[in-house]
Parts: C-alpha cells; sequence; structure tokens
C-alpha cells in the first residue's frame, strides 16, 4: 500500500463560519476523517504547516511547503497539498520549478465549498487527489480538481463558483478522474513523461544544452541534492528529484491598459528586479503612454539597469509571437528582455522568481527560463 503524505495548508476546504466570514478551521486530521471512502487507500501520515486563506499565501509559505516535502520525501510514495483555489495555481507552479523532476507525485487540490457544507466538493477532489497520487504513473506537481488532473505549470483558476473551476492553458489535461479510475492523456508530451517515470532517464539531464549545468550532478546555487534512502531507490526507475531552496520575491505583474504611463517603470525600481508584463494582444506595446512618453524607452531603461522583463498577453490562449507586429518587434531581441511564449502569467511569476533565486547573471538567467520544467512552455514555432 501506498504511502501518502497529506499537507494541510487551509483554504475553503477547511473553512467555517465564525460570524466574519468564512476563514480556515479544520484541521487536516478533521478533513480527513470527513472522508472516511480514503480508509485502506493508501497509509495516510498527515502534517499542518499553516492553516491560512490562500490569499495570503506568500513566496515564504512556498518554501514551506516545499521544505515540509523534501523532509518527508524518502519515507513517501507521494504528496497531497490541500490549498485554497485562489493562489493554488501559483502555488502549483512554484513548486514545480522547486522541486524538480520528481518521479513521485505533488497533487494540489482543495474545494469551491467547505467540507463542511452539505453540497461540497471538497470529499470527491480529496479522494481523487488520493487516488491520483497512489497511482504508478503519476509524477511532478499537479493540480486534481473537478475530475482533471492539471499539469502544476499550466492550471489557472477560471470560475468562481463552479466546481469545474481550473483550465488547463495551452496543454491538455493530464488525465480525467471518473470515481476512482484515471483516464490519462494521449498525448505525446505526456506520453513522454511517463517514459522518464519508467526508465528513470530524465530528459532534462540529458539534454545537450544550456540545462546541463543546472543538473543535479552539478553543483549551483539554490540547488541541493540528498542522499537517496533504500525506501525511496526501492522504486523501479527512482530518480532523485532536485530541490531548490530559494526564491527572489521581487517579482510583479503589469497589464497594460490603454492611456497607461511608462512613467510606472520608473516607480517600480525601488521595489522590483522583474516585471512580468501582460502586453495586448500578440505582444503589442504602445508608442507612447498618455503623457507622451515612450514606453520603449522606459522598458530598455529598465532592462539595461539590469533588471528583467518577461514579455507575455493578457490573452488567456495561445500565447505570445512578439515577431509578428511592429509594434512588439522591437523587442523581440533586446537583452534582458525574456519571451513568455505560452505560459500562464502564474507560472511565469513563479518560474521568475526561481530563476532570479538562483541567479541574477543575465545569460545563466536566459538559460533557467527557456528551460521546459513540468510542461510549462511549447517551443516557439
Amino acid at each position: 500500500m501506498k504511502r501518502i503524505l497529506l499537507i494541510a495548508t487551509g483554504g475553503t476546504i477547511a473553512s467555517a463560519e465564525d460570524g466574519n466570514g468564512l476563514s480556515p478551521a479544520l484541521t487536516g486530521e478533521e478533513l480527513a476523517r470527513s472522508v472516511p471512502e480514503i480508509e485502506g487507500l493508501c497509509e495516510l501520515d498527515i502534517v499542518q504547516p499553516m492553516n491560512i486563506d490562500s490569499t495570503n499565501m506568500r513566496p515564504a509559505d512556498w518554501l514551506r511547503i516545499a521544505q515540509v516535502i523534501r523532509e518527508g520525501y524518502d519515507d513517501h510514495d507521494g504528496f497531497v497539498v490541500m490549498h485554497g483555489t485562489d493562489t493554488m495555481a501559483y502555488t502549483a507552479a512554484a513548486l514545480s520549478y522547486l522541486i524538480q523532476d520528481s518521479p513521485k507525485p505533488i497533487v494540489l487540490t482543495g474545494s469551491q465549498q467547505p467540507m463542511g457544507n452539505p453540497f461540497t466538493d471538497a470529499k470527491i477532489n480529496l479522494y481523487q487527489s488520493l487516488v491520483y497520487a497512489a497511482d504508478d504513473r503519476s509524477r511532478d506537481a499537479s493540480i486534481v480538481f473537478g475530475g482533471y488532473a492539471i499539469a502544476g505549470t499550466r492550471a489557472r483558476k477560471q470560475r468562481t463558483m463552479s466546481f469545474n473551476a481550473f483550465a488547463s492553458v495551452n496543454y491538455p489535461v493530464l488525465a480525467y478522474l471518473r470515481q476512482n479510475k484515471i483516464i490519462r492523456s494521449g498525448s505525446v508530451a505526456v506520453a513522454a513523461g511517463l517514459a522518464e517515470a519508467e526508465t528513470g532517464v530524465c530528459q532534462t539531464c540529458v539534454a545537450e544544452d544550456a540545462k546541463a549545468p543546472y543538473c543535479e550532478e552539478t553543483e549551483s546555487v539554490g540547488c541541493e541534492t540528498a542522499e537517496r534512502s533504500n525506501h525511496a531507490s526501492a522504486k523501479v526507475g527512482f530518480t532523485r528529484p532536485r530541490f531548490f531552496s530559494a526564491v527572489n520575491d521581487r517579482v510583479c505583474v503589469l497589464k497594460l491598459t490603454p492611456g497607461l504611463t511608462p512613467d510606472i517603470f520608473r516607480l517600480l525600481k525601488p521595489d522590483y528586479d522583474a516585471v512580468i508584463l501582460e502586453t495586448f494582444g500578440m505582444g503589442g506595446v504602445p508608442e507612447l503612454g498618455a503623457d507622451g512618453a515612450s514606453y520603449q524607452e522606459a522598458i530598455f531603461d529598465w532592462v539595461d539597469s539590469g533588471r528583467t522583463v518577461v514579455m507575455t498577453t493578457q490573452v488567456p490562449e495561445e500565447g505570445l509571437d512578439l515577431g509578428v507586429y511592429e509594434v512588439g518587434r522591437a523587442y523581440a531581441e533586446h537583452p534582458g528582455i525574456l519571451k513568455g511564449g505560452d505560459m500562464t502569467t502564474e507560472a511565469l511569476v513563479a518560474k521568475t522568481m526561481w530563476a532570479l533565486g538562483q541567479t541574477r547573471d543575465p545569460h545563466e538567467l536566459q538559460s533557467l527560463f527557456y528551460q521546459t520544467i513540468n510542461h510549462d512552455r511549447v517551443d516557439e514555432w
């Protein structure tokens, strides 16, 4: 029987009404007891590093959750993190970068209604998350919610009330869950990930490109490896994940709107090292702001001062291509400007924080950023 570590962090799933609105109240043990169907499904250990509304989840809390997983990694076959839905996609992406190439699944779940609500989705979500975490073919960070398993870097909360709260953006779902059955996607990319799990060969580590210096077999700032235990090595094809323990949270998201002035970049300089810039359409940036100032001058000044701009689009589907329109082409190859491609904003925030936590060297930063990690980007066409 698989041994799963259940990590309770709060969220709607643990919430109750106290007269001031819903707030986390139930413990991990109480939540597990609310789903008696999980008895016999797996051997369950429960920890509670925090009990908060996910609105209050910070990058420091991502590191706490990652540390809990690291400390329990050798003694468990999988991990389920109960989490609030509002920032779950950010945490799932962050864990994808803080714990890379994990042959053991790290599953995030939660609910749109509290566990105590008579019409809650909490029970089936927790049950199916444990089913997915106990399956031999599951790996890496993912969200299991509303009958879907979504790669941790591809999830976005699309609905505030409906039970199918999350969508997989620009990438197929990893699997569908029907009661206790898992129906996996047949996509080539997912199949390749499963092949890694079954063979123990990490495609990132064998790649003959800039990814190699950050393989687990070499040293790098912020990357920590540990010895394998007999328990962990007993899994066929087991490969040790790469754990990271540093992020730079001086990253913000700036959404372009008509009339926004380029001076915003100057105002952000004291507090931020990187901006995720949500452009119009496929990568359009206005020539001038409402005050007549040049956006190009403001953005180039930002990156020339040693800071980073990550260009993405505010359109939810299909991604960025700076080379199509004149209003975007000037930014396509400028040093210090990174292209988000088809990645979600949530993944871009987490990846930029992770990459800046490892290095400030522009070339190393670019190398880290353009690695494909847990299905987070599809190579540009």
